[in-house]
Formats: C-alpha cells, structure tokens, sequence
C-alpha cells in the first residue's frame, strides 16, 4: 500500500545545558572549530524529545494527536516537517507538505499579507498562476482584507495566525500538520479551520493535527495517536483512544491536593505549586461544590528564592478539553511586587461558580510578565460540581441544561406580575489574597 506518511523509528535527543544543538553541517564544523575540545570536557545531560515512534498514514487520513504538554507532539510535527532533523529514524511524505506550526510561520515580517501569500506559496512549489487563482478565497478566509497590503508586522497575532492557515489551507498541500494553533483564533475563525480541515478529510488530502481540545479530535479524527514521553502510548480509532488518554487524569482526584509528587511539570522551579484546596465562604475545607455557590480555590506555593512580580493562573476545562474560563491575576489587574523564599498560599475567590453539573479539570501556572514560566501543571485537580437549587424553585440545575448556569429572572408582560429570583446574594468584588 502507498502511503501519505512513513515513521520508522523515530528519534530526537537534546541536549541539557549546552548553548545550542547544532542540527545542521554547518553549524556541527563550525562549533568543531571554535570549540575543538568542547565535546570532549563537557558534561552533558541527554533527553529524548522523541523516541523510536513508529506509524503510517494512508491518504486522506485525519489523524489527532494528542498528549500532556511536553509529551513531544510539536517535537513530532517538526520532525514529519523537516523544520528540525532526527537524531536517528527515517520519515517519507508522499506529496508536497504545509505546516502550521506557530504563529507566522514562513512569513517575513516587513512584506505585506499578499507579498507573504505569494511568499509562502512558493516555498510550497506552487506556481505564480496557481496563487492567482486562490489568493481571493484565502484573503477572505482570513478575514484581512482591509489590511493585506499591510507589513505582517503591523499584524495581530491572531491576523496573523488566521492568515497562515488561510494560506495552508488553500494552496493544495497533499500533507498538512497542524499544532495547537487554533486556540489562539476567535471562535468563530476555530470554526472555519475545523470546518476546512473536515473538507480536506473529503476531499482525500492528510492532517496531522494536535490539540488539547478532545471534542474537536473526536469530532474531526476517526484515528488518534496518544505520546507520551516522546513514545506512542496508543494508536487507534479516536473514540477509545481518547477516553484511555481522559482517564489517566481521574488518578489526579485522590492525590489532586497534593503536587509535591506530581513530576509532569514544566517550569524554571522559582516557585512551585505544592497543593490546592476547595473552601467554602468562612474558608473552610468544601467536599462538595454546587452550582451557583462562593468557592474560594486555595493555591499553596513554595519560593526557593525571591521572585518579583509573579503572576498566577487557574484554567477550567470540560473533561473533553474545551477551555470553559482562564482567571489569572494578570487580567485582573492583582500586582504582586515579590514574594521571598518559603512557602505561602494565594486564594481565588469566585463569587459564584456559574457552572453546570458535571466534572471540570483543573491546569494552574505560575510566571513572570516576560514571560517566563516558574510552574505549570496540566490537567493536575478535579473538580466536581454537583446540582444545586440555585431559584430555590425545588428544581436543581442539572447539566441537561447546558453549561453554565446564568442568574436571571422573569418578567411577564401584560399580567401584572414578575417573576424575581427567590436567592439573593450581595455581589461583593473579590481580590486574591496572598499569604508568604
């Protein structure tokens, strides 16, 4: 069988410690002459971003892959791309390739939008006549046309993100790999990239595509490929693959108060998320959480040494991915000048937990401005919200009724009479509180 994609033992190494990893012949001798005895004296720690990952794809597949963050996904795409080379193994795509794997990828940024177009098209092998015939539908996908003769670097970054697709998405790639991108568009752009990498599905061309977003993968992808570590834990129909994948962070619900053991981090280790606990409004330890209640989400920290200006953040998502809301103290407005070595607690108080029945994932971070990152954990609580009789109606919210749940009450024209919320509660704002 001709395959659109061939892996066979796949393999990347980097080097930890080293100024830079010379991947090409030019940089190797050049690092060779000025630092003749370098590889010979230094020490060097090794990781492997990929390793041995094997796998085909037949033409016209739609393949999600999917796995924690630093689990080696873009590592992979980047590989299959050729914008990086293997330490060992052997990658074959039939057919000309696009990626997406940034914001901007392939642009330059003192040429306008349409200069890039026919820029990038060309690194594609696509003809001058062939870009003529697309460059329309593109800049309409895009929705860029009041500013395509515009520098890219006057751009946005999601103008620029949604013009890079647009690009990839129209001019006859046989392969496209896309990675992660789409969460930085609009929602309504996420629905033109996934409604078009749906048509390529049709119309017999092959994705890669990675995402943290289960619903889309499923949606899109009757395959999904799970890696961890750099290896492939699972290869299969998407469905099953992702509930296997899904399930790995209900073991978080019984250690989630606890992170000091939790080695899937990321993060400079600054500052270090030792624990999360759930209170109620007299900050007291809350075993249940129901919809349209105070919550107040303790995150305990530890500072090896001073660190000025952190920020932190908290991220909820449904457990197929979706990112329900991000509340850090960068948005709103919290400055915390520094924090000293030891340990301490920062609280998020919510004023009310506007979500419907169902189980949501916690991820939190901690970072400068810069940014750079001191801590993140993916995926690392579970929060489970159960029904509540919010309008006192006797009624509970329950999720049949959605996703979130909206304070409201009804007025009835005509008759006299309106209908007003039976629970009140006194909106009072909120500021973290932080404790060193």
């Amino acid at each position: 069988m001709a395959y659109s994609i061939q892996v066979q033992n796949l393999s990347k190494q980097y080097c930890i410690g080293s100024s830079q990893m010379e991947t090409t012949i030019r940089e190797a001798l050049t690092s060779l002459i000025r630092h003749p005895l370098r590889r010979f004296c230094e020490k060097k720690n090794h990781i492997w971003a990929i390793k041995d990952v094997s796998f085909n794809v037949e033409p016209g597949e739609v393949i999600g892959v999917i796995g924690r963050n630093g689990a080696g996904k873009s590592t992979l795409l980047k590989l299959l791309s050729k914008i990086t080379f293997p330490t060992y193994g052997a990658v074959k795509v039939a057919g000309r390739a696009a990626s997406m794997l940034e914001v901007g990828t392939g642009f330059h940024s003192e040429l306008s939008g349409r200069e890039n177009i026919y820029l990038n098209g060309s690194i594609l092998g696509m003809k001058k006549r062939e870009i003529d015939a697309k460059i329309d539908k593109i800049i309409a996908f895009a929705g860029v046309e009041k500013f395509i003769d515009m520098p890219i670097k006057r751009y946005s970054s999601g103008m620029e993100l949604r013009l890079g697709f647009a690009v990839a998405a129209h001019l006859d790639a046989d392969v496209l790999f896309v990675d992660e991108v789409l969460a930085v568009g609009d929602t309504e752009f996420q629905k033109k990239c996934l409604n078009a990498m749906g048509d390529m599905r049709g119309g017999g061309r092959t994705v890669l595509f990675v995402s943290h977003n289960m619903a889309a993968v499923e949606n899109l992808c009757r395959r999904a490929i799970w890696i961890d570590s750099g290896q492939i834990v699972r290869d299969g129909p998407a469905k099953k693959v992702i509930e296997e994948y899904l399930s790995t962070f209900k073991a978080t619900r019984g250690a989630g108060m606890d992170f000091e053991t939790i080695t899937h981090r990321r993060g400079t280790g600054e500052i270090r998320f030792s624990g999360i606990e759930f209170l109620d409004e007299n900050h007291q330890s809350k075993n249940i959480v129901c919809s349209g209640e105070r919550l107040t989400i303790r995150l305990h920290y530890r500072v090896e040494k001073k660190v000025s200006n952190p920020h932190f953040g908290v991220e909820i998502f449904t457990d197929m991915g979706t990112l329900v809301a991000s509340l850090n103290t960068w948005s709103s407005g919290v400055e915390i000048p520094y924090l000293n070595p030891g340990k301490g607690y920062i609280d998020l108080n919510i004023e009310a937990l506007n979500l419907m029945t169902s189980q949501y994932h916690l991820s939190l971070w901690t970072s400068s401005v810069g940014p750079t990152k001191y801590d993140q954990l993916d995926y690392c609580a579970v929060l489970e919200v159960e029904p509540s009789d919010f309008y006192g109606s006797g009624r509970g919210m329950e999720r049949k009724f959605g996703l979130f749940l909206f304070p409201c009450h009804w007025k009835i024209s005509g008759m006299g009479h309106e209908a007003s919320p039976i629970l009140s509660q006194e909106r009072v704002p909120v500021q973290p509180v932080i404790s060193e």
